[in-house]
Parts: structure tokens; sequence; C-alpha cells
């Protein structure tokens, strides 16, 4: 019977941010109880769709305990060649940089307190999610924008590890059931309701740690928050972040916290299916189209409308969505002609929507362009206005252009080489930044700035941290680093 279940903490969800949570709060004594509301096989929610965190690290010596090396020995030493070769590539990313990465994309609204304990904590939670059984493997082929190593078996392979790791510790875990309702008792969050093969039962405890995603999933809550044009998005992750744990929280006096009225929207395949769900293999890049930052990316009016090169993908890619979504028909295509392809920008376009064409004229008409002779006068003036450096896919190359708007900060390549291809791109909605006020142990605050006595809020419902824009990866490792530490502050009460 699930009545007889009576943990210190209860944790709702089961995704990144809630397994570090339970499994600090085990490591302290607690007895810990998790309820996801999926079936087991869809459990993890967006962080089984993931591929990295971002941290700060001194050198590559602390990234090296983190790779999986191969057992066979042919592999080994091959492995071994590419590791050192890495090594000879990868720079230091400090805690100052992360730091100003995070300060410059939220436009310097990130909550000081919440960021300065994302990244001092960023490196000693990794490893102490490595001693627990965790791996990364190394991303050879790009290893830039702090993203060096990858989650071994991606994020699919992280939320397996995870669930080994709880139940070998004790925590439980229950599938199937969803939390429907907070119980309050003596001013304290005491417990939740839940409906498990429907029926609707009790659960208590000394704490409630709520770790079940944002509302992206959520259609009216989408239109409510950020405008009309979200309701029908399509989810660049899993449906089940419907935004309920958000809602209980508000009726209990939590207060929302900072930009519920932006989101992470990155540029998808036209013909993404409507969400993702986890499964081996899988990840929330399958449609991704990420190498708008080397295209030419114009309108249905055959127009630029931001500069593609500004910096690295991972500091670009979450606010591009939304600069896609406002366009003409809410959409936009990525240009390239041979030199990129030459180049090996488009390797990771597998099973793309997309047009081919010898000539740019035959290419917009294809396309429906809207004024095909604006189009090609558009083209032609970029192409004109190129500066003179050395075009490198793999740094800042800082090759530009100039007297256009808008601007091109890097690898502003001419289009002038055929066969030309064009990518038509949506918007895909991965979580929002809105969230609750919390604690930096997770505890959330109501509105006179007072802990609500044994609730608290983790993963993508801790507001705070991101504004119109945020780093790649640096969700992943705020569920890590908050997590952990309420699963700690939890244990304690």
């Amino acid at each position: 019977m699930l009545e007889i279940y009576n943990p210190d903490i209860i944790i709702v969800g089961a995704g990144n941010a809630a397994f570090s949570a339970a499994i600090a709060a085990r490591q302290n004594g607690s007895e810990v109880l998790m309820l996801e509301k999926t079936e087991e096989k869809y459990m993890g929610g967006n962080s089984a769709l993931t591929i990295h965190m971002r941290f700060a690290y001194n050198s590559f010596d602390d990234l090296l305990p983190l790779i999986k090396f191969p057992e066979s020995s042919n592999e080994l030493s091959q492995f071994e060649i590419k590791i050192q070769a890495l090594k000879n590539m990868v720079k230091e990313y400090t805690e100052i940089d992360y730091l100003n990465d995070i300060n410059k994309v939220t436009e310097n609204r990130s909550n000081q307190n919440l960021s300065h304990e994302l990244v001092s904590n960023s490196l000693n939670t990794i490893q102490w999610m490595n001693k627990l059984g965790h791996y990364w493997e190394p991303t050879f082929e790009n290893p830039t924008s702090a993203n060096v190593v990858s989650f071994d078996g991606k994020g699919y392979g992280l939320i397996n590890r995870w669930k080994k790791i709880a139940l070998q510790k004790g925590v439980k875990i229950i599938y199937e059931c969803s939390v429907i309702d907070l119980i309050k008792q003596n001013n304290n969050i005491s417990g939740v309701v839940v409906n498990h093969k429907n029926q609707n039962i009790k659960l208590f405890s000394k704490s409630v740690i709520m770790a079940c995603g944002s509302f992206e999933s959520n259609p009216d809550m989408r239109a409510k928050y950020l405008g009309a044009k979200w309701r029908n998005i399509k989810l660049r992750g899993v449906p089940h972040n419907t935004g309920e744990g958000l809602e209980m929280a508000l009726n209990y006096g939590a207060i929302p916290y900072d930009d519920w009225s932006t989101c992470h929207a990155s540029p998808q395949d036209y013909n993404r299916p409507d969400f993702d769900l986890p499964g081996k293999n899988k990840s929330g890049d399958y449609w991704s189209r990420y190498a708008y930052p080397f295209s030419v990316m114009i309108n249905q009016d055959g127009k630029r409308f931001i500069d593609e090169g500004e910096t690295w993908r991972g500091l670009t890619y979450a606010k591009t969505g939304k600069a896609i979504l406002e366009q003409k028909q809410q959409m936009a295509y990525q240009l390239f002609d041979a030199k990129h392809r030459s180049e090996g920008v488009l390797n990771k376009y597998k099973n793309p929507t997309n047009y081919v064409s010898n000539s740019l004229s035959s290419l917009a008409s294809k396309l429906k362009i809207d004024n095909i002779n604006d189009f090609l006068s558009n083209i032609n003036n970029f192409n004109n206005s190129i500066s003179s450096e050395h075009y490198n896919p793999h740094i800042l190359d800082g090759k530009s252009t100039s007297n256009i708007i808008p601007k091109r900060s890097n690898w502003a390549l001419a289009l002038d080489k055929p066969p030309f291809e064009a990518y038509p791109v949506i918007a895909g909605m991965t979580f929002c930044y809105g969230g609750l006020k919390t604690t930096i142990n997770g505890e959330v605050l109501n509105r006179q700035g007072n802990i609500i006595k044994g609730l608290y809020a983790v993963g993508e419902m801790l507001g705070g941290l991101w504004y119109k824009n945020y780093p790649s990866g640096g969700g992943m490792m705020a569920g890590a680093v908050f997590g952990k530490k309420a699963g700690e502050k939890a244990s304690t009460n």
C-alpha cells in the first residue's frame, strides 16, 4: 500500500535536480521517496534529453578523472592519442569565465547570489557526481563553449546512472504517481496528495522538494505568461512539464520570481515532432539546427534579422528561437553553400528538411521568398561586406561584415559557390526562465521574504538565474548544484 511510506523527504520529480537532491539527502541519513508522474521508461524529464553540464575547471587535469576510457587495449591506444591532442587544444574555463558568460547572456540580470553559488560549486559538484559513478566522454569533434566533455550515454545515460545509484542507496521511487496538492500542517508543508492508480492518497513527510519542471508543456500557461504566439509552439523537450508544481507552490504562499515572460527557445527543423520522449541514444539535439552561426539566416522577406555569428552557439542558441518566432510565418531559413559543406559545419544535420539548388534565384523560388530581387540584392550586399580575416569555424575568427545591418561578428562566409542549401527552421521551446524565489539552499520564500517551512524548489522551478537567454549546460549544472544543496539542507531539518 502506498500509504505505508513515511519518509523524511518527498521529492516530486525524477530528473537530474531531483536525483541530486535525493542522493545528497540519503547520504545525510534521510529516508527519501521520489514521485514520478510518468511511466518508468519515460522518467527523467528534459534531463534525459540533454548532453552536458557547464562547469568551471582550471585545466584539462580537472577533466581527465571524469572521462571513461575504453577497456579494449586496441581502442585505448587510439583513444589516448586523441586525448593528448584534445589536452593540447583545450584551455581552462575559470569561475570568472563562467560568471562573465552568465552576466553577458542575461544582461547582468542573473541573481548574483545564485549565480556565484552555481559557479563556485560547479566543479566540486561534478567531482561529487563522479565519485558516485557518473562518467563523461570527450567532445572530440568540436570542444568549444565549455563543452569539452559530455555525459557518457547522453542525458538518458545520466538519468539511468542516477536511478541505479539512488536505488543502491535505498531511495524509493514510485512511477505513474502524480502529485496533485501539497499538505500544510502547523504552518509547515508536511506532505503531498498524490493520484496513484486512480486513487487520491495523502503521503506525509518532514519536507517536500519540488523538482518537477516548469510550465513549457502547458499551452494555456505559455499563452498567459509568454504571449499568444507561444501557445502552439513545438517542444524541444518532454510533454510532461505542465506547471502544476509551480501552481501548487504559489497556492501555498510562494512567489513567482524573475522573468516569467521569456524562455529557452532554439532553432529546430521545420518538420520536427511536437515533442521528444526519453530513450536510449535519443537527445533533444536530433532535430536541432545549430549550425546557424555559420549560416546566412533569412526570413520569408529574404532579409537577415540577427547577428548569426555573435559568439559561440552555446551562448546564443537559447534566444535565437524567439527571434525566429517573431518572423513572418514564425519561421526562417539557414543558407549555406559548398564551402560550408566542405568545412563540415553541417555534419550533425541528420534527416533534415532542406532545399538544394545550383543558383540562389532558383533556391529563392523553391523557398517562395516574397521578393526574390530584394533577396538577391541582400545576399550580394552581404557577400561584398565581408572582412578579409581567415575563416575558421573552430575559433571566434573575427571574420565579420561592415556597413550592413544587422552586423555579422564571426564566421562571415560569402554565399557564392554552388550548390546552395537552405534549411527551414522554427522555434522549439525547452523550458521557462521564471520560477520561484528561494534561498541558495532551495528553500521557498513567501511574499514577506520568509522561508515556507518544509518546502523546497530546484531545477527548472528555481527562479532568478536566467533572463532572456542562458548559457548551454547551465540549467543542468544548476539542477545538480542546487538539488544537492536542497537535499543536504532538508536532511538537517
